[in-house]
């Protein structure tokens, strides 16, 4: 299964047209099965703004294209706007012997993210029915601090629960957004793999715009960088910091 995984478009004052539409022709020259955008489409929660997503992400071509939310599309009432637009954010989605688990961690107002005990439990549920399954968890926060970016302020609240229970249920890949940072973290067997923005001009540490490309394949995973315009690479942390240079 090829799956792209894209983050943090930004519709709104900063975001780049132009970029967003080159990213979109190269991934759908890909044609990928799955599309997982892991929030943060809009800059304010603004209905101008989910409209604008609406329109771009309409020009992916993939049989599953799944979104979830982030902590700007939950801004200024924005959460009661995405479910109109895009659906419910959390969601279960399963593509041969794949399981997608998408899941809410935003919240009216705050930039940090929370799982929940209620989602957690749902979560729990859904992993119990597809144990033989490759199963990829999705969610806007990340759950590990990330290099290049900063004082740490916006991580999961509840991640040390959240890790605890992805070990328990041997989840094999979580994707995650954030921080506009493109990054790998492995605990044990489970990969933390971030995703840098697509559109936007608000980088940290990485500055330019990327995706990220993940083959799944008898139960392996491989996973390149995509820099929009630019080439692609193994997502380790040599190439990663030699595209970062700016010159």
């Amino acid at each position: 299964m090829l799956l792209v995984h894209i983050s943090d478009l930004h519709c709104g004052p900063k975001f780049k047209e132009e970029v967003l539409l080159e990213a979109i022709d190269e991934i759908n020259e890909l044609n990928p099965e799955v599309v997982v955008v892991t929030g943060d489409l809009t800059e304010d929660g603004l209905i101008e703004e989910f409209r604008e997503a609406k329109r771009y992400l309409a020009l992916i071509k993939c049989k599953h294209l799944i979104v979830g939310s982030g902590n700007h599309d939950a801004r200024t009432t924005g959460y009661l706007l995405l479910p109109k637009f895009f659906g419910n954010p959390s969601s279960v989605t399963r593509v041969d012997n794949v399981a997608i688990i998408m899941l809410n961690s935003s919240r009216p107002d705050r930039d940090d993210g929370e799982i929940g005990y209620n989602q957690g439990l749902w979560m729990k549920s859904q992993l119990e029915n597809c144990k033989d399954s490759f199963k990829i968890v999705a969610l806007h926060h990340h759950l590990i601090p990330v290099p290049d970016t900063g004082m740490e302020r916006n991580i999961v609240s509840d991640a040390g629960d959240f890790l605890w229970t992805l070990t328990k249920y041997d989840v094999n890949l979580v994707l995650c957004g954030h921080r506009h940072r493109p990054w790998l973290w492995t605990l044990g067997k489970l990969m933390i793999l971030h995703a840098g923005t697509v559109s936007t001009n608000r980088f940290r540490g990485f500055y330019q715009n990327t995706y990220n490309i993940i083959e799944i394949k008898n139960n392996t995973v491989t996973v390149k960088l995509k820099v929009v315009g630019g080439q692609e690479c193994p997502f380790d942390r040599l190439p990663i910091e030699a595209l970062s240079s700016v010159i």
